[in-house]
């Protein structure tokens, strides 16, 4: 992991900040239109080409499912991590609720329809189930389709089966771009979804950014992000595996430290020097932390904050002396992590936050996938021709300034 000063926060953010090839929106582009216009079969054509796997069915059948055996101990920890992420999505969405019943023209209505993308094949990610799926189901959402690649086997993981089940989902066999272009824009057998949500890799997160023009999306979340403050108190040792625990997602993630100690920085460096070499999954952490990972050393505690807030990672953890003083002060990444003891991968699991999170800097505009991604503000106005009257005159004035006079006369001939 390279070591960088930052002598000018907004150039470096700049350069850091992973950007769309030219090439890679091209082929994405071109899944997207083959499956708008060849449905299932464009479906099935690129589940083969990029799996290496010939799909016949693509919805996980009912006998699919009933086979989708799961140990007692995996089902306890799915529970525990669903009752975790339910109890403060259920409060989050009373609060919502109680706090519009003042307003007589105000409500939340469930979205009608949601795609939840479920990552998978390579690896299982049961966890992003139950951050969608539950969310989801906790917002009253009626109809909610389940899309995740199967493993070399042509299967659905069972624990990801399993959650999605217990919410009522349909759940298909289908990943990649084509698996967004499917609930995008519909096919035989996928239905169209009124949104689409859940993390992904590149050619997921460009796919949801391209149909974002016709279809809504909760935002862009992938490649996964971790950024860690750190100042002279921190442990090298925790930091390195903080870092490997995100990189091991994808080559494609961008884990990196901001600290004002160069001796930390190489502390840090020689940690990770040490212990990559001997964990699992290590060519993919190598390749990630090498070709995006990165130790920003900045002058002063001013500049790690402005870079930390413009970088705006997925993850941000403070492992820094007085860490809750300085987390008020870090608005921009999607998740922020106080103290040595509160690692991100703890969060991406058991710790009751959801760990759908904005990537490549919308952490500034968005926090993470909750109940209110799946709310609608619903507004109903009702007006009498005696409050028209009222406002009559200073309408006019508004149109007339507009160079609307129409507007007016709608309103006028309402009141003769």
């Amino acid at each position: 992991m390279k070591i960088l000063q930052v002598s000018n926060v907004d150039s470096f953010v700049e350069a850091r900040r992973q950007k769309t090839s030219q090439k890679d929106r091209k082929i994405v582009q071109s899944i997207l239109d083959d499956v708008r216009k060849n449905g299932d079969s464009a479906v099935k054509k690129y589940e083969q080409k990029f799996n290496g796997r010939k799909t016949t069915q693509l919805r996980v059948s009912k006998q699919e499912a009933k086979n989708a055996k799961i140990t007692d101990a995996e089902f306890t920890a799915l529970q525990l991590s669903a009752i975790r992420l339910s109890k403060s999505q259920r409060i989050l969405n009373k609060s919502l609720i109680q706090s519009v019943k003042k307003i007589s023209d105000i409500s939340f209505v469930p979205v009608p329809s949601v795609g939840c993308y479920i990552p998978g094949g390579q690896a299982r990610y049961p966890s992003s189930a139950i951050m969608s799926v539950i969310t989801a189901a906790e917002a009253g959402v009626k109809k909610i389709v389940v899309v995740s690649p199967p493993n070399s086997d042509g299967k659905i993981d069972p624990m990801t089966i399993t959650v999605a089940q217990n919410c009522g989902a349909e759940i298909y066999k289908v990943g990649g771009a084509q698996a967004i272009a499917a609930l995008a824009y519909g096919t035989k057998s996928i239905p169209k979804v009124d949104k689409i949500v859940g993390p992904g890799g590149k050619f997921v997160s460009i796919a949801k950014s391209i149909v974002s023009e016709e279809t809504s999306i909760d935002m862009i979340a992938g490649p996964t992000e971790l950024g860690i403050i750190v100042d002279s108190t921190a442990d090298p040792e925790l930091v390195a595996y903080d870092l490997i625990s995100q990189a091991e997602h994808s080559n494609d993630t961008m884990c990196f430290v901001i600290t004002t100690s160069k001796s930390k920085a190489t502390q840090i460096q020689k940690s990770l020097k040490k212990i990559i070499p001997n964990i699992e999954r290590s060519s993919i952490v190598k390749q990630s932390i090498s070709k995006n990972g990165f130790i920003a050393v900045c002058k002063n505690q001013k500049d790690v904050i402005e870079l930390a807030n413009k970088i705006a990672p997925e993850h941000m953890e403070l492992m820094v002396k007085g860490a809750k003083v300085l987390s008020k002060k870090i608005t921009g990444p999607g998740l922020v992590l106080i103290g040595k003891n509160t690692p991100s991968s703890a969060s991406d699991y058991l710790l009751g936050t959801n760990h759908i999170l904005p990537t490549n800097g919308f952490g500034r505009t968005r926090g993470g996938l909750s109940v209110l991604d799946f709310l609608k503000l619903q507004t109903t106005l009702e007006t009498k021709k005696s409050e028209l009257s009222k406002i009559s005159d200073k309408l006019k004035i508004l149109t007339d300034a507009e160079g609307l006079p129409n507007h007016y006369k709608a309103v006028e001939k309402r009141l003769k």
